[in-house]
């Protein structure tokens, strides 16, 4: 017998919000938290109804305790490994060494945030080293922005466009990447300013930004910075299992986040890049109550098996 009907792998928004729901369903859910979630450098979330300024920290402890209050079980370890068992259903293999069973597997594992190699970035990541104005321009707004040109180049053309509703006071460093005269003349009639060159460094003091340093030595004060990270899924458990990709790399998946292997089903940032917080929980609960009625109909045809042959 399968040790549990699904193991949610990943211990986030989505993932929390999938096994709460799996466990409302009276499902056996185990949910697996390798406790290193993407928003950790940041103190507070925002955008979340009833928990805008929350430690992100909060959230997690709260939507384990509502996990374990529906009966299911949560664990603080790494999945290495995601495989089809033997008698059906999935292997799960953890670091610790052990091996859980299920007839199903949820995976929102998220995906991680490649920076551009400038010293400074990293350091701030999160504080005021910063990618989504959603997120947090309203906590800088009205101070002097900087949008550095980082390796994803629409989001970044994109994001110094749409900085500028937070402050008058922006600068765009494209730093190595080159906008076109009709890209350029928008930034400007938006109003803001361009500066060309190299960055250097992200400049901080005590504990706050405080300027871009160019290659050049030319250094602008600024108090936040706006980079546009590389997006690349944690999805190595998925693509190992054969699940398809798309064109651009993406886990290809149904409107409720089933992949293209029978049983599984993802949620959040691991297949949608752009999800929030909020976002990711939603899609949470969708692949829950998704998984569950495939659940459902696997149970109906062996109850149906089970009257016939006796």
């Amino acid at each position: 017998m399968l040790d549990r009907d699904v193991v949610v792998i990943g211990g986030g928004a989505a993932g929390l919000s999938a096994a709460m729901m799996l466990g409302r369903s009276r499902r056996r859910v185990t949910l697996l938290d390798a406790g290193e979630p993407r928003n950790a450098p940041s103190a507070h979330l925002h955008g979340f109804l009833s928990r805008d300024g929350e430690d992100p920290a909060e959230l997690v402890k709260l939507g384990q305790e509502e996990v374990r209050n529906y009966g299911g079980e949560t664990r603080e370890v790494r999945a290495s490994g995601l495989d089809h068992a033997e008698e059906g259903g999935f292997a799960i293999r953890l670091d610790d060494g052990a091996t859980l069973t299920a007839r199903a597997v949820l995976v929102a594992t998220g995906l991680r945030d490649e920076l551009p190699e400038i010293p400074g970035l990293r350091e701030r990541w999160g504080r005021d080293v910063l990618h989504c104005p959603y997120c947090h321009g309203f906590e800088v707004r009205d101070t002097p922005l900087a949008v550095i040109g980082g390796d994803n180049r629409p989001f970044t053309l994109h994001q110094a466009q749409l900085i500028r509703q937070w402050s008058d006071d922006v600068v765009f460093f494209p730093h190595r990447i080159t906008p076109t005269d009709e890209e350029r003349h928008r930034l400007l009639a938006r109003g803001v300013r361009i500066v060309e060159g190299e960055v250097a460094r992200v400049v901080a003091e005590g504990d706050a930004v405080s300027a871009v340093e160019l290659a050049d030595g030319q250094v602008v004060a600024r108090a936040a910075v706006f980079i546009g990270p590389r997006f690349v899924p944690r999805d190595e458990l998925l693509t190992s299992l054969g699940c398809e990709v798309d064109d651009n790399g993406w886990v290809r998946i149904d409107p409720s986040g089933q992949t293209t292997v029978a049983g599984v089903w993802t949620a959040g940032n691991v297949s949608d890049d752009p999800a929030q917080l909020i976002n990711a929980a939603a899609a949470g609960s969708k692949a829950a109550i998704a998984l569950n009625h495939h659940l459902l109909a696997d149970d109906i045809d062996r109850a149906v098996a089970n009257h016939d042959a006796g």
